[in-house]
């Protein structure tokens, strides 16, 4: 008889414990641009990739590197050590190279220039309640990001790549055959929006946010050719009512805050919507048992680190929240990931 599943294992506890390594292994590959690079020229041997980078460290630590990267599924590799020639896999060489429009190491280079210093500090924003970020202590991290032109490219660029996946399914799975306006509230780079207008040619859709925004959110707009449904425009969820439209949909924003927050936003979007109108808030979803969306509750530990009062949720809060500010049902709609669609119907 095989007792080896009831034998205890250090397996998980180990790969857990480690996966800090593993997450700089890729976060450093995102900032050499590696696979940018493989991208245009194929593929390259590790000399070639040391020589390229100006590597100081030892050939064999150069193979290391690339070979953890193959070994995570990353890279492909014909041949060994000297005479191994590296190139992108299918994933990396869509999502990780810059010079496509499916890029989304945004987020990783903001995971790697940001976050991976300030998750270090994440036992002091427990013991404390307190944010662990570049904000001083009372000052709110969105004035700050906003006042810095580089360190708001990078959050929105960031922005961009942790949603991608996501806008793309919601522009495909969700029923837009009753609406014709939509907008975006808080709306970045203009994603959410485009994807919509992409798959949904009967949709016209607004990207709202601040003007500090608004230049990039054109910039991605242009670079779509869809100026003639996507337009941007000027606002603050804090202080002006949203533009009216049949759907009005929130893409990581009601996480950002407390509950009392989330539901002035939510009644902000109630009002702004007709009768019959849609509101979706796209965000990692926790599962009602909190038990297997591992993404979402680090997501939410992550709103710890960086607001220090907002938190993600499950469908029932937010079934609660919508009842609460008068919508009439609520529903889910999985989309990409850990990633989901909250939906609530006026």
């Amino acid at each position: 008889m095989n007792n080896t599943q009831n034998h205890p294992t250090p397996e998980s506890i180990l790969q857990i414990a480690s996966g800090f390594w593993a997450s700089k292994i890729l976060l450093s590959a995102v900032k050499f641009q590696i696979f940018t690079t493989l991208a245009e020229r194929k593929s390259m041997s590790a000399g070639e990739i040391k020589s390229l980078l100006g590597f100081k460290c030892s050939d064999r630590n150069v193979c290391d590197f690339l070979d953890a990267l193959t070994a995570f599924g990353f890279l492909n590799r014909e041949g060994i050590l000297e005479t191994a020639k590296y190139s992108n896999n299918a994933d990396a060489d869509f999502f990780l190279d810059r010079n496509k429009p499916s890029y989304i190491g945004g987020l990783l280079e903001m995971l790697n220039n940001r976050l991976y210093g300030f998750w270090g500090n994440l036992e002091e924003g427990l013991l404390t309640g307190n944010p662990q970020n570049e904000a001083i202590q009372g000052e709110n991290l969105f004035d700050k990001l906003y006042a810095d032109p580089a360190r708001l490219e990078e959050f929105i660029q960031a922005m961009s790549g942790v949603q991608m996946g996501a806008f793309m399914a919601l522009a495909q799975k969700l029923d837009f055959s009753k609406s014709k306006t939509l907008v975006d509230v808080g709306g970045s780079a203009g994603i959410l929006s485009l994807m919509v207008a992409k798959h949904q040619p009967n949709m016209n859709c607004i990207t709202w946010d601040l003007p500090a925004v608004t230049p990039i959110a054109d910039q991605t707009i242009q670079k779509f050719q869809l100026q003639d449904r996507v337009k941007t425009a000027q606002g603050d969820f804090f202080k002006d009512e949203f533009p009216k439209a049949d759907i009005v949909t929130m893409g990581n924003i009601l996480h950002d805050w407390d509950e009392e927050t989330k539901l002035m936003l939510m009644k902000k979007a109630y009002d702004a919507l007709p009768e019959g109108g849609v509101f979706v808030a796209v965000e990692n979803v926790i599962d009602e048992n909190r038990n297997k969306n591992a993404f979402g509750l680090m997501m939410s530990l992550n709103m710890l680190i960086e607001t220090g009062t907002g938190f993600d949720y499950t469908l029932a809060d937010f079934n609660k929240w919508a009842t609460q500010v008068g919508f009439k049902s609520t529903s889910m709609i999985p989309l990409a990931g850990p990633t989901s669609a909250a939906i609530a119907v006026k």
